[in-house]
């Protein structure tokens, strides 16, 4: 049985269309964790904001062509689609080509990733290995393992491991 995750789709958080859109080739063979730095959000109507907010600055600041993430998660464990599946993101320079960009929301230096939101996560990769587009031995690194920064967090870095139990 196909793990159920629940998606809040681009539409429903009322994205930006993409200046333009570059299709993985193949499943992704890498998932790299991420958060936004920025203060959590709770529920629909306030994380809506948080995400016209990070995609105008991704599209308008950055030069990005859409979102950088494939895929954000809320404190509650809600999943909105960024790029969604099987689309290059733009989270990891240098290494977008063969990766899927998973942002937890909220700054994890001062935060926690609750249980759920982890969980969530668990389901996500889950469901996009059984549907193709995730490669069931993918790596999973946090954003630090690639570059010099401090994301994903101390608290979220530390929490990988629990995300690693999935392979």
């Amino acid at each position: 049985m196909e793990p159920t995750v629940n998606i809040v789709s681009r539409l429903q958080w009322g994205a930006a269309a993409p200046k333009q859109q570059k299709t993985l080739k193949g499943s992704a063979q890498r998932v790299i964790i991420h958060h936004t730095a920025l203060l959590n959000c709770k529920g629909l109507a306030e994380c809506k904001d948080h995400l016209i907010s990070i995609q105008r600055t991704h599209m308008n600041q950055r030069q990005f062509d859409d979102i950088g993430y494939n895929f954000l998660v809320e404190e509650d464990g809600t999943v909105y689609e960024g790029r969604g599946w099987g689309v290059v993101g733009a989270h990891t320079k240098g290494h977008n080509g063969d990766s899927l960009g998973i942002a937890f929301m909220g700054n994890f230096n001062n935060d926690t990733p609750s249980k759920v939101a982890l969980l969530s996560v668990k389901q996500l990769l889950l469901s996009g290995v059984s549907r193709g587009f995730l490669h069931p031995q993918f790596a999973l690194c946090g954003h630090r393992d690639l570059g010099t920064t401090e994301c994903p967090g101390n608290n979220l870095y530390a929490a990988l491991p629990q995300l690693r139990s999935t392979t």
